[in-house]
């Protein structure tokens, strides 16, 4: 199996899929086998997320390393799902753009490249919803 085939096997890597407790209704992201609350009195199953969350807080990188040097300064977040779980990720916007409370939606974008004729990694960033 090829490297890109194995990455596109992976549901969490290209959609925002996690896990959700039936039994209680708390969702998981990244997915998780056992709820923390109910135990294993719990059921799992798989949920896709709707992608859209609030800005909990931020920071903006002006130095990174040297994958990321070209799209500096970028904003880096906690966003908190609709659904609950807090992820850290790029919000695709001008660092005077930015600010906590602000409502973003997932898209489907490049994060790095290997090289100047390497493997494109792709994966979730958040862009403004308004």
């Amino acid at each position: 199996m090829s490297v890109s085939r194995f990455w596109r096997k992976i549901p969490q890597r290209y959609n925002l899929v996690g896990t959700q407790c039936t039994t209680c209704g708390r969702h998981f992201f990244p997915p998780r086998s056992l709820c923390p609350d109910c135990r294993r009195s719990g059921e799992i199953t798989d949920h896709k997320f709707t992608g859209e969350g609030t800005v909990v807080t931020y920071t903006v990188i002006r130095s990174a390393s040297d994958q990321f040097e070209h799209t500096t300064p970028y904003v880096l977040a906690i966003v908190e799902l609709d659904e609950g779980p807090r992820l850290t990720t790029q919000v695709a916007c001008s660092p005077e753009e930015a600010k906590i409370g602000m409502r973003v939606k997932s898209v489907f974008r490049r994060i790095a490249a290997d090289g100047e004729s390497g493997t494109i990694h792709y994966g979730t960033k958040f862009v403004p919803a308004e």
